[in-house]
């Protein structure tokens, strides 16, 4: 599997983009997939770079309901009609920061035809899977970060119900594409077991310091499973060293305009 790297906050090389957001286009044996879509056309800056056309992706999946990941969708649609874009039922929800600003998707793009609702569970084809995980029990209490979300009227801490997880199945291997692991990157890796992770770990709100009692746990558990990861945008760089210091396994991390085959 091949995953090039077209939108992240930190540069693989100056020849590419970045900004804070996460993109990722993903080339299967027989599908090509985009994985969010960066706040502005900087993951498009980016594949053009990479000599990719994105018209010619064949689905793409967003992970959550939030601006840096979803605000490029128009942009998307605009030079591909054509690909389903499978999105929670509640992506397009009313998502807040801690300060109160919006920081959801562009409602008017929720009536298009390529959008697809993917529900608490969508089977894609015989190797791709699309998991809510809303129901599964967990392991970790979910830290809101600050950030709310409107439920039944109600403006409360949010509780992520609209991120999604795509599974992959190929060659032997289960490959999980998580965008920010919001519902707890601990929980996620006990739902799913996967062989390969990628994506972000929400730490970069953490204290990056050596003795962070909430890091020095994580890098215990993630090291206790057989998983290997990938990590990016959210986790945070000072977070990630310390991470990569504490572990025994290796952690990797994936940059703008970076292409990794797993």
């Amino acid at each position: 599997m091949k995953i090039t790297c077209l939108c992240e906050d930190t540069l693989y090389s100056d020849k590419y983009y970045s900004e804070h957001g996460l993109s990722l286009y993903i080339e299967t044996n027989d599908t090509k997939i985009l994985f969010d879509m960066g706040i502005s056309d900087v993951f498009i800056k980016n594949a053009q770079l990479h000599g990719i056309d994105l018209s010619k992706t064949d689905i793409a999946v967003l992970s959550h309901g939030h601006y840096d990941h979803g605000g490029g969708m128009r942009n998307f649609m605009n030079i591909n009609s054509k690909a389903k874009i499978y999105v929670s039922e509640y992506a397009f929800g009313n998502q807040f920061n801690a300060t109160g600003k919006y920081i959801g998707l562009d409602k008017e793009l929720e009536s298009s035809e390529q959008i697809v609702k993917a529900g608490e569970y969508l089977r894609i084809s015989d190797t791709i899977e699309i998991f809510s995980s809303n129901n599964r029990e967990l392991f970790y209490p979910i830290d809101s970060a600050g950030l709310s979300a409107e439920c039944d009227g109600v403006v409360a801490p949010d509780t992520f119900r609209h991120e999604q997880y795509l599974k992959i199945t190929e060659n032997g291997k289960t490959y999980l594409i998580s965008g920010c692991s919001h519902r707890g990157i601990i929980n996620i890796v006990n739902w799913f077991e996967p062989d390969i992770l990628v994506g972000g770990f929400h730490f970069m709100k953490q204290e990056p310091i050596a003795d962070n009692p909430m890091l020095c746990d994580a890098a215990e558990k993630l090291d206790s499973v057989r998983t290997e990861y990938y990590t990016c945008h959210c986790t945070g760089e000072e977070q990630y060293r310390i991470l990569r210091t504490k572990m025994k396994k290796e952690l990797n991390y994936i940059a703008s305009g970076q292409v990794i085959n797993i």
